[in-house]
């Protein structure tokens, strides 16, 4: 088990020697004041004491020690054969007790530790039948009535404890099940990224060269040309293609090629401003609506990997609603909130279940779905999460991303 569920185990095995430490003081109490049950009080009421002590270390930092678990159930273990030694040994019906220990270790330890206290107890089952202190009974008090309802309490607690410990290790489990699946599913979602950085950085070296070619041509073809409707069109084809080199040039610089730059320095205001614009002059596009919720200004450091993945999300939004997209800056509990809406049909319920996973898709062709995915795992490698829901005319993803991971430090002036 890994150290959060041992963790939760122990916490939870610290909480049942609470309840044992009080069952055994209110059953030496009953027996010795109620019945009539001549007792040792004073070496029980250590007995006691020193399960008291154990709790209280394992608040400590001990508690991270990986022996902490098989420790303190053999303590346990010890501390009722102490007990029971001290009041008839194997006569004393409370060795039904030894039970909720064996389902513990069975539970909480390696097989090999857990077959070796069941061997343990088996030896101090054995010693008890002849090292004990009797049970002295109030005279006239016939045993086998004391022992019968000895065993339905014991066998009662038996049962309640065991359940109670048992469904509570059970979640543990599945909460570490779910969290091993998590880490899973973003380890084959990295390998994908990983995968793709390779292959972009790869094409964006095989791009730099055919596309410096077609620039030279189309700068040599415009000059050439008198036809200015010809000019125009060659002009068209000129931003096309230097839109292509500040893509690849993106890319190189992303993956590390391109070093030496020192980082911009912007706010947040003229963040998402450059953005907006950028991107709706990039496309043509003249139906963006920028509304500015933010509040006073903070200085940042201008990412640009941040900067591809909200032009990711516009891109999306612009395909389902090509007359109107809106951009949305605001900010929350120290996060920079960023909200992208749209005029479309809005997200499937499957796609809604799968948002940001790689291939996941309303497009229906092989290999899309990668630019939301791209998008969300950059997010999330900067501290922060996406989210998505659909309106009443069209669908909302809001991008929330803590201000810390784009503020500006020392190093960076």
């Amino acid at each position: 088990m890994d150290q959060t569920t041992d963790g939760r185990d122990l916490a939870l095995l610290v909480q049942l020697r609470w309840l044992a430490v009080a069952g055994q003081i209110a059953t030496i109490l009953v027996a010795h004041n109620i019945i009539g049950i001549r007792l040792p009080l004073l070496p029980m009421g250590l007995v006691v004491a020193v399960l008291v002590a154990v709790n209280l270390i394992s608040l400590t930092r001990l508690r991270r020690w990986k022996w902490a678990l098989p420790v303190e159930l053999l303590i346990d273990v010890l501390a009722l054969a102490t007990q029971l030694a001290l009041s008839g040994g194997a006569t004393n019906p409370f060795t039904t007790l030894f039970l909720l220990q064996i389902t513990l270790s069975a539970v909480l330890l390696p097989r090999e530790i857990s077959w070796s206290l069941v061997g343990l107890m088996s030896v101090i089952f054995a010693l008890l039948t002849e090292f004990h202190l009797p049970l002295v009974l109030p005279e006239g008090m016939e045993f086998f009535p004391v022992y019968i309802g000895g065993m339905f309490v014991g066998l009662t607690l038996d049962a309640v404890l065991i359940v109670a410990f048992v469904t509570r290790v059970a979640a543990n489990l599945s909460d570490r099940t779910a969290r091993l699946e998590r880490l899973r599913q973003r380890a084959a979602e990295e390998d994908h990224i990983v995968r793709m950085g390779l292959f972009a950085s790869g094409a964006a070296h095989e791009l730099g060269t055919p596309l410096a070619s077609i620039s030279v041509i189309l700068g040599d073809w415009r000059r050439s040309v008198t036809d200015p409707e010809q000019r125009e069109d060659i002009a068209v084809m000129q931003r096309a293609v230097d839109r292509c080199k500040a893509i690849v040039t993106g890319i190189l610089m992303t993956s590390g090629e391109v070093r030496g730059e020192a980082p911009r320095v912007t706010g947040v205001r003229a963040f998402v401003g450059e953005l907006a614009q950028e991107w709706a002059q990039g496309r043509n596009f003249h139906g963006l609506v920028l509304e500015d919720r933010f509040g006073d200004d903070v200085p940042i450091v201008s990412d640009a990997t941040l900067k591809k993945m909200l032009m990711n999300v516009l891109d999306n939004a612009h395909e389902v609603s090509p007359d109107w997209v809106a951009l949305e800056a605001a900010r929350s509990d120290g996060d920079l909130v960023l909200t992208v809406r749209d005029q479309g049909p809005g997200f499937s319920r499957e796609m809604l279940a799968d948002f940001g996973r790689p291939y996941t898709s309303t497009k229906g062709a092989a290999g899309r779905g990668l630019g939301l995915f791209l998008a969300v795992s950059a997010l999330r490698k900067l501290g922060g999460d996406v989210s998505a829901h659909n309106a009443d005319d069209g669908a909302v993803v809001t991008v929330r991303l803590p201000l810390a991971s784009l503020a500006l430090e020392e190093d960076d002036v």
